[in-house]
């Protein structure tokens, strides 16, 4: 679960899930009031957390998987992300932007 990096507080998994669900990439801290970010580092295993969801049909390549559990499992899977994404997210104070051009 995040930490708040002012307050040092816990965050709970409903207020992550709160937080993290908006299209403002500021999130308020619920007890201190402050804007915090998610790190990029916890970005990008949140966003490969989230290609997981799609696995059903790499499966499917491979393997003659019916359809009714084919479509079975991506709420399935959906479910169980949503679950533990708030333990893989990481925050901090000052808002982190992609480098691609590192020198």
């Amino acid at each position: 679960m995040p930490i708040c990096q002012n307050c040092n507080n816990k965050w709970s998994w409903k207020q992550t899930i709160k937080k993290t669900t908006t299209l403002n990439p500021a999130m308020t801290c619920p007890y201190c009031g402050e804007k915090q970010y998610q790190t990029q580092k916890s970005r990008m295993k949140n966003g490969a957390l989230n290609i997981v969801i799609l696995l059903p049909l790499l499966l499917n390549i491979f393997f003659d998987i019916p359809g009714f559990i084919l479509l079975s499992l991506f709420p399935i899977l959906f479910i169980v992300i949503m679950s533990l994404y708030p333990f893989f997210i990481k925050i901090s104070s000052k808002e982190e932007y992609i480098n691609f051009f590192k020198t």
